[in-house]
C-alpha cells in the first residue's frame, strides 16, 4: 500500500493542470459550434465538463487539508480512479457528435481532440496500468473504427496507423509504469531482505499514529538489533553474513505475519516490527513482551550456512504506541533507547520502554555532555585514600578522581566512569588523572613525604588504546625517576584479563620495563580464573570490598577472604583488602596476614593537603 503514495502524491498535483487543461480545451468546442454547429450540444457538454471538474476540484482539496491514513488514501485514490475514467471519457461524448456530422471539418477536429487526450491520458495515468490501458483503448478505439467505416484505402492506412499509436503510447506506458514499479521498490524497500526500508517503516509509523489518534487505540514497536552480529561478517565474512541477514528477516517475516505484524530492515542488523492495534494497553503491552519472547528464541535457533553452524541472539527494545501528540521519530527513540539498555544488562534480551528507564537515559546523556567539559571547566579533582601496612603505617595511597558539577552536584566514579569509557572520553579523562597523580608524587617526594606504593586505577579502554604506552612515557620523562616509577601500581579490574588475555600480557610486560607494577582490583567479581592469575604479570591482588562487608563480626561468612588469601600467597603476591570499615575486619585481616588494609576505618578519600595532615599526624 504505501508502494503507491509517490503516486498518491503525484496525481493529487497533476489534477489542477488537469483541470485547467481541459476547461480550456473544452471552450474550444463552444466556439466550433459557433462557426459550424449549434450552441446547445457544446455549451450542455461544456456544463457537463465542469460539474466533473468541480468534483475533481473536491478530491483535490480534499486530500489537501485532510491527513489521510494509508488506508484512507486507498479509499480516496479508488474515488479519483472514477473520477479519471469519467473526465477522459467524456471527450468521447463529443467525438461520436462530431463525426456524426455532415461537415469533414468537424470530423478533423473530433480526431485531433480524441487523439490529444489518448496522450495526455497515457501521460498523467502512468502509474495506474489497469486504469491507463482502459482509457486508452477507450479513446483510441472510436478514432479506429471511425476511419474502418470510412471504407477508403486512405482511411484504412490511418486506422493501421491509429493501431501503431495507440501500441507505441501502450508500450511507452507499460514501459514507463515497470520503471516506475521499480523505483517505488527499491526507495521503499530493502535491497538484500526485500523487507520494507527506514523510509516504508517511518511513513507507516506516522499512519499508525494518525488512526491512533482518531481511535485511541495501542500499538507496540520493536525494535531488534542482533547481537555480536559483526564479529560474524568480520570473521566468515560479508557473504555469510549477508545470507545470514535474510534468514533472520525471513523468520521474522513469517512470525510477524503470524502476528498480524509489520516488519522491516532499518539497516545493518537492525529491524522494526509494528503491530497491529489493541484496545487495552495491558493487553497490548503483553502481547508485545510475548512477541518479542518468541522472536528471540526464533531467532536464537542455528543457521546452517555453507557448513557453518552460526548462532545469534538479538536485543529487543519495546515502545507502546499510546500518546498521539507524538512523532514517529519519538517512539523510535523510545525503542532504541529499551533496546540499548537490553545490550548493556547482558544482551539477549527483551526491554519495555518506561518513564524511569527514559528518565535514567537522560540522565547518563546529561551527564556525559557535561563530562566532555570537565577539565577544561576544572571540575574534575583527586582524592587519596591511605593505605595501612600490618604494622599499622600508612604505606601508600589509592589515587580516587571525584567531579563536581554546577548543575549536577557531585557525581560519583561509579557513574562518570563507565559513560566515559562508552564514550571515549576515558583516554582524555585518564591521561588527566595519570599526569595529575604524577605530579602529587613529585611534589611529595619533593617534600620528603616517602611511600612505598602509589596506586592510580586504569580502565581497560584506557589500557588497549594504542596512545597509552606512549603517553605513560612521555609523562615518566616529564615527571617521575627511576625511585618513583618502582612505587606507582597500576590497578586493573578482572574484565581486562576477559578482553585479550595475550595482548594485555604484552602491555603489561612492556610498562612493567619502565619500572611499574601492577595489581589486580575488585577480585572476585569479575572473570578471573586461577589460569589468568599465573599468566598475569601482576604483583597484587585487591579484595574486593564487598567480600569484606560480608565479615561483620555476627553472620561472619570468612571462608571467600580466606581463600583469595591464600591463592594470593600460594601466587607470591602481595594482598590488600579494601573496604575496611570496623574494628573487627581490621583485626580478622591482621590475624590472616592479610598485607595491606584500606577503607573508611582508617580515612575516607581526602585531598592531597588533607593527605598530607593526616600522614603526619598518624599515630600507631
Amino acid at each position: 500500500m504505501l508502494d503507491n503514495m509517490n503516486f498518491y502524491n503525484f496525481i493529487h498535483r497533476q489534477i489542477p493542470t488537469l483541470i485547467v487543461l481541459f476547461s480550456g480545451t473544452g471552450l474550444t468546442y463552444i466556439f466550433f459550434g459557433y462557426l459550424y454547429s449549434s450552441y446547445f450540444i457544446e455549451i450542455s457538454w461544456y456544463l457537463l465538463l465542469l460539474l466533473i471538474s468541480f468534483w475533481g476540484y473536491r478530491l483535490h482539496r480534499a486530500y489537501s487539508i485532510n491527513n489521510y491514513t494509508i488506508e484512507e488514501k486507498e479509499r480516496w485514490l479508488k474515488t479519483l480512479k472514477y473520477f479519471l475514467f469519467i473526465y477522459f471519457s467524456v471527450w468521447t461524448i463529443m467525438f461520436f457528435v462530431y463525426v456524426s456530422h455532415d461537415i469533414v471539418e468537424l470530423h478533423y477536429i473530433a480526431i485531433t481532440t480524441q487523439l490529444g487526450v489518448s496522450v495526455v491520458s497515457a501521460t498523467i495515468l502512468v502509474s495506474e496500468k489497469k486504469l491507463s490501458l482502459f482509457v486508452l483503448g477507450t479513446s483510441m478505439l472510436p478514432i479506429t473504427i471511425y476511419l474502418i467505416l470510412v471504407g477508403e484505402p486512405y482511411s484504412y492506412f490511418i486506422a493501421l496507423l491509429s493501431i501503431i499509436l495507440g501500441w507505441v503510447l501502450l508500450y511507452a506506458s507499460r514501459n514507463t509504469y515497470n520503471y516506475l514499479q521499480k523505483s517505488q521498490f527499491q526507495a521503499f524497500h530493502d535491497y538484500l531482505t526485500k523487507l520494507g526500508n527506514r523510509h516504508y517503516f517511518v511513513n507507516l509509523l506516522e499512519d499508525v499514529i494518525k488512526i491512533q489518534k482518531r481511535e485511541n487505540n495501542f500499538v507496540y514497536l520493536l525494535l531488534i538489533d542482533l547481537d555480536y552480529f559483526k564479529t560474524i561478517n568480520d570473521t566468515l565474512g560479508h557473504d555469510i553474513g549477508d545470507i545470514l541477514l535474510c534468514e533472520v528477516a525471513d523468520r521474522m517475516s513469517k512470525l510477524s505475519k503470524k502476528h498480524k505484524c509489520s516488519v522491516s530492515r532499518l539497516g545493518g542488523d537492525e529491524f522494526c516490527i509494528l503491530s497491529s492495534a489493541y484496545k487495552d494497553k495491558d493487553e497490548c503491552q503483553e502481547k508485545a513482551v510475548s512477541f518479542a519472547e518468541e522472536l528471540l528464541e526464533e531467532i536464537k535457533k542455528t543457521y546452517i550456512i555453507d557448513e557453518h553452524h552460526l548462532y545469534i541472539s538479538a536485543s529487543i527494545g519495546v515502545s507502546i504506541i499510546d500518546n498521539s501528540q507524538i512523532k514517529a521519530s519519538r517512539f523510535m527513540k523510545e525503542a532504541d533507547i529499551a533496546m540499548y539498555e537490553a545490550k548493556s544488562q547482558g544482551r539477549d534480551g527483551v526491554i519495555l520502554f518506561n518513564n524511569e528507564l527514559s528518565i535514567r537515559v537522560e540522565r547518563k546523556l546529561e551527564v556525559e555532555c557535561a563530562l566532555h567539559f570537565t577539565i577544561q571547566n576544572n571540575e574534575i579533582t583527586l582524592r587519596y585514600q591511605p593505605q595501612i601496612n600490618l604494622n599499622n603505617e600508612v604505606i601508600g595511597c589509592e589515587v580516587l578522581a571525584r567531579w563536581s558539577n554546577e548543575k549536577l552536584g557531585n557525581i560519583g566514579p561509579n557513574e562518570f566512569i563507565e559513560i566515559a569509557e562508552k564514550s571515549g572520553f576515558i583516554i582524555e579523562l585518564g591521561y588527566f588523572i595519570l599526569e595529575e597523580s604524577f605530579k602529587t608524587l613529585r611534589e611529595w617526594d619533593e617534600k620528603g613525604i616517602t611511600l612505598e606504593q602509589f596506586s592510580i586505577n586504569i580502565s581497560m579502554r584506557q589500557l588497549f588504546d594504542t596512545s597509552f604506552l606512549g603517553n605513560v612515557s612521555k609523562l615518566c620523562e616529564k615527571y617521575l625517576d627511576t625511585n618513583l616509577r618502582s612505587k606507582i601500581i597500576f590497578e586493573i579490574t578482572e574484565t581486562s584479563a576477559a578482553e585479550d588475555l595475550d595482548r594485555l600480557i604484552k602491555i603489561i610486560n612492556t610498562i612493567k620495563q619502565c619500572g611499574f607494577r601492577f595489581s589486580m582490583d575488585d577480585f572476585g567479581t569479575g572473570y578471573s580464573s586461577l589460569s589468568y592469575l599465573r599468566q598475569l604479570p601482576i604483583d597484587e591482588l585487591k579484595i574486593d570490598k564487598s567480600f569484606i562487608f560480608e565479615i561483620d563480626g555476627i553472620n561472619q561468612d570468612s571462608n571467600m577472604v580466606k581463600t583469595i588469601l591464600n591463592i594470593a600467597k600460594s601466587l607470591g603476591l602481595k594482598i590488600v583488602a579494601e573496604g575496611v570499615e570496623n574494628a573487627f575486619q581490621k583485626d580478622f585481616l591482621i590475624n590472616e596476614q592479610c598485607d595491606i588494609l584500606q577503607g573508611y576505618y582508617f580515612s575516607k578519600p581526602v585531598e592531597k593537603e588533607e593527605f598530607e595532615k593526616y600522614l603526619f599526624s598518624y599515630k600507631k
